[in-house]
């Protein structure tokens, strides 16, 4: 697919249905739908993308619709984006419109979060609009 080299990417173009994992080396750029888990060095998801499944990334920028969990050193949560999942972070960044249900968490907290008592106890967050 692409050589190990950090200045080559990948594009799912908008026409492309993929089911199954997917697993690169490489940059990845989702503009299609993906019912799979995807891990990846970097990922930036499209407005119309659509991932049914956890997302792994170093860096992840996301503008689409998310049913699954996310675990990303560095995160960016774009206004169009829909997530449905737990959310695992190092840096985090919301824009204003931006639709998560689901958990967030510092990646340090993350064996914590198992534990109920703990997660009950923590507020809940709310992005004002």
């Amino acid at each position: 697919m692409a050589s190990k080299s950090n200045s080559t990417f990948s594009v799912l173009g908008s026409d492309l249905a993929i089911k199954g994992d997917i697993k690169a080396s490489a940059d990845l750029h989702i503009d299609g739908s993906v019912e799979g888990d995807i891990s990846c060095s970097s990922l930036v998801q499209g407005e119309t993308s659509t991932v049914t499944g956890a997302i792994k990334a170093e860096s992840a920028r996301l503008a689409g619709t998310v049913n699954g969990s996310i675990t990303a050193r560095e995160l960016v949560i774009l206004k169009t984006a829909k997530i449905n999942g737990d959310v695992f972070y190092d840096a985090l960044t919301i824009e204003q419109g931006a639709q998560v249900e689901g958990r967030f968490a510092h990646r340090d907290a993350k064996s914590t979060a198992a534990a109920p008592q703990q997660q009950a106890s923590k507020p809940d967050l709310q992005v004002a609009s």
